[in-house]
């Protein structure tokens, strides 16, 4: 199984949609990473695609 960069619990920003707001890592297998963000729900994102942003919660 492949290690991913991020971890659940993790804060991140999705950088081509900051109308999404502050998202909490989920679950990460690989290049796969499910977060939950404010304005958008659970996101399935691709790493190998986007590069999320490491945030703090506010």
């Amino acid at each position: 199984m492949e290690r991913s960069d991020y971890e659940p619990g993790q804060y991140v920003r999705h950088p081509q949609r900051p109308d999404w707001g502050l998202g909490q890592v989920q679950s990460a297998v690989g290049h796969r990473v499910t977060v939950n963000f404010e304005h958008a729900g659970k996101v399935l994102v691709d790493t190998r695609l986007v590069t999320l942003d490491h945030a703090q919660p506010e």
